[in-house]
């Protein structure tokens, strides 16, 4: 099972979430960016450098809020979900089609990837 790391990264009090291009294997879904840990990496380190590769910002990894295990069929995911905090960097897209800042009791609205819904299930219904 891949372990993958989602941002949950908050200002103002709405909440960052991507849609990935089209050529994906998850095309056109929303998620909470990040990415796969890589060997010797922390969840922690693997979610600074996903956002500084996916985003050009620099981010706090701040604590763990949640998981969410889900088999696709072309991998098994368990995903770790952390509070971020913005430090720095202008916000440019170079892996997503766009990202949106929503309210999180809009999240609902947004058709996510499978793995990501029960985050923002929980996010939204807190």
């Amino acid at each position: 099972m891949q372990q993958v790391t989602a941002a949950l990264l908050t200002i103002d009090g709405k909440i960052l979430i991507a849609r990935r291009q089209k050529g994906d294997a998850l095309e056109h879904l929303w998620e909470f960016p990040g990415g796969k840990i890589e060997p010797g990496e922390t969840p922690e380190q693997c979610l600074a450098r996903e956002m500084l590769e996916e985003f050009g910002v620099t981010v706090e990894v701040g604590e763990f809020f949640t998981a969410s295990i889900y088999r696709y069929q072309h991998i098994a995911i368990e995903l770790l979900a952390y509070k971020t905090i913005y430090i720095a960097g202008d916000f440019q897209l170079f892996v997503h089609a766009e990202v949106a800042w929503v309210q999180p009791a809009e999240l609902m609205q947004y058709t996510f990837s499978a793995a990501d819904i029960p985050i923002a299930q929980k996010i939204a219904y807190c």
